[in-house]
């Protein structure tokens, strides 16, 4: 079993910054990537942001990009998701999750083995 934490969410006024974190724990292999996503109310969830095991591959959705920064930390089994430039649509829940698996998409949701409670993210205009 790996549990996922995520943590940093908050209220924030467009223009502002968030850094959210995320920390893995548990059974983890050595090498996994991990990922964000977001959900608004009503809404689909969506990808944000992903990285390879070894911090080499990173990848955005078209909406993030250019603002937002994902970043890890191995040694602390954490994962960061630096936000600039914050948008009042990138309001929601964002939610980080660990990919165990080889080979696998990490841009949808099914690529991902464990996920974590979400944290709120809000931005007022």
């Amino acid at each position: 079993q790996v549990q996922v934490v995520e943590s940093g969410g908050g209220l924030v006024q467009a223009g502002g910054s968030l850094r959210l974190s995320c920390a893995a724990s548990g059974r983890t292999r050595s090498s996994y990537a991990m990922g964000w996503f977001r959900q608004a109310p009503g809404k689909e969830r969506d990808f944000v942001a992903a990285i390879g095991w070894n911090g080499d591959s990173t990848y955005y959705s078209e909406s993030v990009k250019g603002r937002f920064t994902i970043s890890r930390d191995n040694a602390k089994n954490t994962v960061y998701l630096q936000m600039n430039s914050l948008k009042a649509e990138d309001t929601a829940v964002y939610y980080c999750a660990v990919s165990l698996g080889v080979g696998t998409t990490v841009v949808v949701t099914a690529g991902y083995d464990y996920w974590g409670q979400g944290t709120q993210v809000t931005v007022s205009s």
